[in-house]
C-alpha cells in the first residue's frame, strides 16, 4: 500500500510540477490526483481527452506511470534486492510473487527476474505488430510513439489511448484488434502462469514432464470460457445495435474484443452510452470479475469467481469437499475467496450509493447505470465509462480515485492494513448452534 501510495503522489506531484506536459490548460490538484491514481492503478479513467491534453512528454510521463503501476513498486525493489547479490527473504519472496504455496516448483529467484523479462519482451513484441498495422495510419515515423502507448497499457491492462476514439478507427482492422486482445490477455493471466507457460513448453522441447499447476489451469480455464461466453453474448446483443454497419467477420471480431477489453483494460470499440442496457449490464458482471492473480488487472479475480462457482456445484451434487481435477481445494482458500467477494461486494455498494446520493437531480433515476458501471469500472481497474467520468464533482473523483486505489492494492490488503497486527485469539471457543441458510 504504501508503496502506491508514494507513487501516486509522485504522479500528482509530477502532474502539477513538471513543465511541458500540457498542450492547454494544467490540471488543477483534484484532477491531477485522479489522473495519477487511474495511471499508476492501471485503470484508464480520465477527466480530460489524453491524446488532446498532454504533449509528448505528458504522455510518456502517464506511460511511466503505467509500467510502474502493472509491474508493482514490489517487484521492483525485489529486482534490485537481487542484481545487488543479497538474498531473498521468505517473506519478500511471498510478497513479491505470492507462489510459495501455490507452484513450490517455480523457484521465486527466477520468477523475479522473469517478471521484467517478460513485460518488456511482450511489449516489445507487441510494439513491432501495432508499427506495422498503424504505419498506412500514422506513417512510418508517426506510428512509432502510438505503438510502444498502446502495446505497454494494453500489456498493463489500463486502456488509455493516444486516439480520441481509442480503438473505434481500428474496428475493421482485425491485426492491431487481435495484437491487443492477447496483449491484455498475456498481462490479465497473471506471471505465474506465465511462468509456468513456459516452462511447460522448455520441458515439451526436452521431452520432459513438466505438470502446470492447478492455478494456472483454473485461471487458463476460466479465462477461456469467459472470452468465448462473452463473445457470444456481445454478439448477440450489438448484432443489431452497436455493430450493425460491420460484416460478419468484422462483428465476430469485435465481439470478442468487447469480451476481452471489458474485463479490465478499458480500450473501448464502441460507445457504452449506444450501447444496449443489456450490453452494458453485462459489461458490468465481466469488469467485477477481472482478470487472474499476480497480474497487472483488477477486480474479484478469475480464481476468486471460479473457486465459488465450484464451491456452488459441489454443494449442489452434496459433496463436502470442494475438488476440481483430481484436486481437492483447501478450506481456508474458500473461506479467502467467500471473504473476498463480501468486502468487494459491500464496497462496491456503498460507493455507487454514495455516487447516487451525490449525483444531481438532474441526471435523474435513467442514469443509476452510468454511476454504478463507473464504480465497478474504477474497483475492476477496467477504465470503461458510459461518458460520466468528466462530469463528476470534485468529491466524486476523489472517491473514485479512492475506489482504483482499494481495487488496486486489493481490498484484503486494504483490510489488513487497516486492523491490529497478529491475530487476536480468546483462548476458547463458544459452543455451536445452527442457523438456518436459504
Amino acid at each position: 500500500m504504501a508503496s502506491f501510495i508514494a507513487l501516486i503522489l509522485f504522479g500528482t506531484l509530477g502532474l502539477m510540477f513538471i513543465p511541458g506536459l500540457y498542450t492547454g490548460e494544467p490540471l488543477d490538484w483534484v484532477d491531477a490526483f485522479f489522473t495519477a491514481t487511474s495511471a499508476v492503478c492501471v485503470t484508464g479513467l480520465s477527466v480530460v481527452d489524453i491524446s488532446t491534453s498532454f504533449t509528448f512528454r505528458g504522455q510518456a510521463f502517464i506511460l511511466l506511470l503505467i509500467q510502474l503501476g502493472g509491474l508493482g513498486i514490489i517487484t521492483f525493489t525485489s529486482l534490485i534486492i537481487v542484481a545487488l547479490g543479497k538474498r531473498l527473504s521468505l517473506r519478500q519472496s511471498a510478497v513479491a510473487t505470492g507462489i510459495v504455496d501455490i507452484a513450490p516448483h517455480v523457484e521465486q529467484r527466477y520468477l523475479l527476474r522473469n517478471v521484467v523479462l517478460f513485460t518488456f519482451s511482450i511489449e516489445l513484441i507487441g510494439a513491432a505488430l501495432l508499427y506495422f498495422a498503424w504505419i498506412p495510419r500514422h506513417g512510418a515515423a508517426g506510428a512509432v510513439w502510438p505503438a510502444i502507448f498502446h502495446s505497454v497499457a494494453a500489456f498493463c491492462n489500463a486502456g488509455v489511448s493516444t486516439h480520441p476514439d481509442s480503438v473505434i478507427g481500428d474496428r475493421g482492422n482485425p491485426f492491431v484488434l487481435y495484437t491487443l486482445m492477447t496483449l491484455i490477455v498475456l498481462g490479465g493471466i497473471g506471471f505465474l502462469t506465465l511462468q509456468e507457460l513456459y516452462l511447460f513448453q522448455k520441458a515439451r522441447r526436452r521431452e520432459q514432464r513438466f505438470r502446470i499447476s492447478l492455478h494456472s489451469r483454473i485461471v487458463l480455464v476460466t479465462t477461456a470460457v469467459l472470452i468465448v461466453l462473452g463473445g457470444v453474448v456481445f454478439l448477440l446483443l450489438e448484432w443489431d445495435r452497436t455493430l450493425l454497419q460491420m460484416n460478419w467477420f468484422d462483428k465476430t471480431n469485435n465481439a470478442l474484443f468487447l469480451s476481452v477489453t471489458t474485463r479490465t483494460a478499458g480500450f473501448h470499440n464502441i460507445h457504452y452510452d449506444q450501447a444496449s442496457m443489456g450490453t452494458n449490464f453485462f459489461t458490468i458482471l465481466l469488469m467485477s470479475i477481472g482478470g487472474s492473480p499476480g497480474s497487472t488487472a483488477g477486480g474479484l479475480k478469475t480464481t476468486t469467481v471460479a473457486i465459488i462457482a465450484l464451491l456452488a456445484w459441489s454443494r449442489f451434487r452434496g459433496y463436502a469437499a470442494t475438488s476440481v481435477a483430481g484436486r481437492s481445494i483447501p478450506n481456508e482458500t474458500i473461506q479467502r475467496a467467500i471473504g473476498l467477494f463480501a468486502i468487494v461486494f459491500t464496497l462496491v455498494t456503498i460507493s455507487i450509493l454514495s455516487l447516487v446520493v451525490s449525483a444531481p437531480d438532474t441526471d435523474g433515476n435513467g442514469m443509476f447505470l452510468a454511476y454504478m458501471f463507473e464504480a465497478v469500472s474504477a474497483f475492476s481497474t477496467a477504465g470503461l465509462s458510459m461518458g460520466l467520468t468528466p462530469k463528476l464533482t470534485d468529491v466524486d473523483r476523489l472517491q473514485i480515485g479512492l475506489l482504483m486505489f482499494v481495487g488496486r492494492v486489493g481490498p484484503l490488503v486494504f483490510a489488513a492494513a487497516l486492523t491490529w497486527r497478529g491475530e487476536k485469539s480468546r483462548g476458547f471457543r463458544y459452543a455451536h448452534e445452527d442457523v438456518m441458510v436459504g
